[in-house]
């Protein structure tokens, strides 16, 4: 076989072999129509106290008419490794749909462009504070240990082409907030953004911030770098969101779900009040309670009480904290709760059992028709934190699948096979061997020609 034409079929089973891994990756186990497909955000790299808030636009997701079962994510290394929360601290991520104009250019990630200009429009969940919490899905260091399954028939529906405006796509963005505390000086501080250790007096806008913001996201945005300990040195890593999507496409016997996430700082109050729109500020702070309270009593409580205008059946519940929250609880307008969630606490070193951070939030299935929520119904979240010592940038939101109350007929005839949630997962491990069978065969494949070529070039090409 002449030089040339040697080189050429090795190439060609070169890209063979890359298109095969490729799709493989991509794929996912189709069991009783479920879907799986895992992705991996764009790069980041971390270095030792620093910071990346990055939004990534166009993100890799599922397409098509479809409801979603579960959204999963953890913070993984290029060799595929889980990172411990005392090395890389999840802060949160999020995950929104949006609306793109077609034949406009996907903007360039890493910044928040935001979505008042007409070429984009946000799509976001069902309220209440849809101008800052907007996302569909997102956690925080909690992410491993907690569950967002959506039970059956039940679906969080996408890509419905009769609600996607004309002239647009649907897409998706992903915000990372991720903080290194390798070496850090005070992890703690360093997770709860304490604007000292992080030496800013400004917010990423340029503005100024007042003396009385001692800490949160305004001190801890994308590049910032906090305090680390005198002579620490650290390697650079390159780092990446996964996340996994487990989905169905969609049928008319799957019920949809509408997303609410309450917010605790919310500044909303009725129409005859000073102000009638909802005011999330995401964040706040709690104080170290008084000397001379004994351990058990030294607990902050903050509370908002919000009208729900859509109410109907409670499919599922779960709160958000950070390091120091001891629980939330939602109550309904009498008082009763309609779910209440407490933080699971690492007591190990591996990932998702990390010692003294949330490494999981317990969830509320109540059973189909049992828990109800009336439409206009006042709700009240309470969040509750340790305040044995001062906390900075914690936050206090409650996310709430709602059904629609007329849908239990839909329940009783559906004929939606049930979805056990079967995923493939794709470890490095399996991928490298991949990659390494492919190496092994396309060695065999050129010392099989160069054994060839030494006896000579008289073969006949192989011909299709």
């Amino acid at each position: 076989m002449a030089k040339g034409s040697k080189c050429q079929f090795i190439f060609l089973a070169t890209l063979l072999l890359v298109d095969t891994i490729q799709s493989y990756l991509m794929s996912g186990t189709d069991e009783n129509g479920v879907k799986t497909l895992v992705y991996l955000s764009p790069k980041f790299e971390l270095g030792p106290g620093s910071v990346i808030n990055k939004y990534y636009y166009d993100i890799d997701f599922p397409r098509g008419h479809i409801a979603v079962k579960s959204f999963d994510a953890e913070v993984i290394d290029e060799a595929g490794n889980s990172i411990p929360l005392y090395e890389t601290y999840l802060h949160h991520w999020v995950a929104v749909n949006y609306y793109q104009r077609r034949g406009v250019e996907t903007p360039k990630y890493h910044s928040s462009v935001g979505f008042q200009k007409s070429n984009y429009i946000s799509a976001g969940n069902n309220g209440v504070c849809a101008q800052v919490l907007s996302q569909f899905f997102g956690l925080g260091s909690e992410t491993r240990k907690t569950s967002n399954n959506v039970p059956d028939p039940y679906g969080i529906e996408f890509g419905n082409p009769a609600v996607i405006p004309a002239g647009y796509d649907e897409k998706w963005l992903l915000n990372v907030h991720a903080i290194d505390t390798r070496g850090a000086e005070n992890r703690l501080g360093c997770t709860e953004c304490r604007c000292d250790l992080y030496n800013v007096t400004v917010d990423e806008y340029g503005h100024n911030l007042d003396p009385s913001y001692v800490g949160g996201l305004r001190c801890c945005y994308d590049e910032t770098r906090c305090r680390l300990k005198e002579g620490f040195q650290g390697v650079k890593r390159s780092l990446y969101l996964k996340y996994t999507v487990t989905y169905v496409d969609w049928h008319s016997s799957i019920v949809p779900v509408r997303v609410y996430i309450f917010d605790v700082t919310d500044r909303w109050k009725r129409s005859d009040g000073i102000s009638s729109r909802h005011d999330c500020l995401i964040e706040y702070d709690v104080e170290s309670c008084p000397a001379g309270v004994t351990k058990g009593g030294c607990v902050h409580t903050k509370s908002v009480s919000i009208i729900l205008p859509t109410g109907g059946n409670v499919i599922y519940g779960v709160a958000h904290q950070h390091t120091g929250g001891v629980g939330s609880t939602l109550h309904g307008e009498d008082g009763r709760v309609i779910c209440s969630s407490l933080p699971i606490y690492g007591e190990g070193k591996e990932p998702g059992n990390e010692a003294g951070y949330i490494v999981g939030m317990s969830t509320c299935y109540p059973q189909p028709g049992s828990v109800k929520i009336s439409n206009g119904e006042t709700l009240t979240v309470k969040s509750y934190y340790s305040s044995e010592q001062g906390h900075t940038g914690v936050m206090g939101l409650f996310y709430i699948l709602v059904a629609d109350s007329d849908s239990s007929a839909k329940l009783n005839s559906s004929q939606h096979a049930p979805v056990g949630i079967h995923k493939r997962v794709l470890t490095p491990d399996f991928i490298v061997g991949m990659a390494l069978l492919g190496i092994a065969v396309l060695a065999a494949v050129i010392v099989a020609y160069q054994r060839r070529n030494q006896r000579g070039d008289n073969y006949e090409p192989i011909t299709m």
